[in-house]
C-alpha cells in the first residue's frame, strides 16, 4: 500500500514503459473538459441573449399599445371634426343614404344567340 501511495504521489504512471494509455487517457479528458466548458459558455450567451430579446419584445409591446391607443384617438369622429372646424369643413346634417345598383339579370345561352 505503502509503495502504490508513493507511485501515485510521484507520478510513476506517467513514465512507466506502458504510460501512452494512461497519457490518451489524460489527454481525452482534458479535450473533454474544454468542449464541456465551450459548450457551457455557449449555452450562457444564448441564455442571455434571450433575456435581452424578452426585455425588446415587452418594450416593442408596450410602444405598440400606446400607439395603438393614440391611434384610436385620433380616429374618433370628436376628434377629425373638431381639426375639420379650423379648415372651415362641417359635419353634414344630412345622414347618408345607401345607394343600391340592380343587376340586369343575365339572358340564357339562346336568347343570346337569338339578339
Amino acid at each position: 500500500m505503502k509503495k502504490g501511495v508513493y507511485s501515485l504521489l510521484k507520478a510513476k504512471f506517467l513514465i512507466d514503459d506502458d504510460s501512452m494509455k494512461n497519457w490518451r487517457f489524460i489527454v481525452f479528458i482534458i479535450i473533454l473538459a474544454i468542449f464541456m466548458i465551450a459548450n457551457t459558455q455557449r449555452f450562457e450567451q444564448k441564455v442571455f441573449k434571450i433575456a435581452a430579446l424578452t426585455s425588446e419584445v415587452k418594450e416593442l409591446r408596450s410602444e405598440f399599445v400606446d400607439r395603438r391607443s393614440q391611434l384610436m384617438k385620433l380616429r374618433m369622429e370628436s376628434t377629425v371634426s373638431a381639426k375639420m372646424v379650423a379648415k372651415e369643413i362641417f359635419p353634414s346634417t344630412v345622414p347618408p343614404v345607401k345607394i343600391k345598383v340592380k343587376k340586369e339579370a343575365e339572358k340564357g345561352f339562346l336568347k343570346k344567340l337569338w339578339q
